[in-house]
């Protein structure tokens, strides 16, 4: 998830920003509904006999709730967010981007 107020220095903000921009006039939004929600309740329950908590996990739970009920790989850069959720959602592990700052 991008979250354009995070990053510590305004060059980072600034590219987070311009990052979910694109993405927003690029993409359609998929809403969240009736099935996403059922969905939702089932990865808490996963998430919670896995041993861990969902409560600092909703942003994640949702979005992966979406791309499963609606028949959706959920691509990412943090596929430990999504531990625990097999045979649910299928998760594909994407390498991180470079940052000018990791060249």
């Amino acid at each position: 998830m991008v979250r354009p107020d995070a990053p510590d220095t305004a060059a980072e903000r600034a590219r987070r920003v311009a990052v979910l921009q694109f993405v927003e006039s690029t993409f359609d939004p998929i809403p969240f509904g009736v099935e996403a929600a059922r969905c939702y309740g089932l990865m808490c329950a996963a998430v919670q006999a896995s041993g861990r908590t969902p409560r600092r996990r909703i942003a994640e739970l949702m979005i992966a709730a979406t791309a499963a009920s609606n028949g959706l790989p959920l691509y990412t850069t943090n596929p430990s967010d999504y531990e625990g959720l097999d045979g649910i959602v299928h998760v594909v592990a994407l390498p991180r981007p470079r940052t000018d700052d990791s060249e």
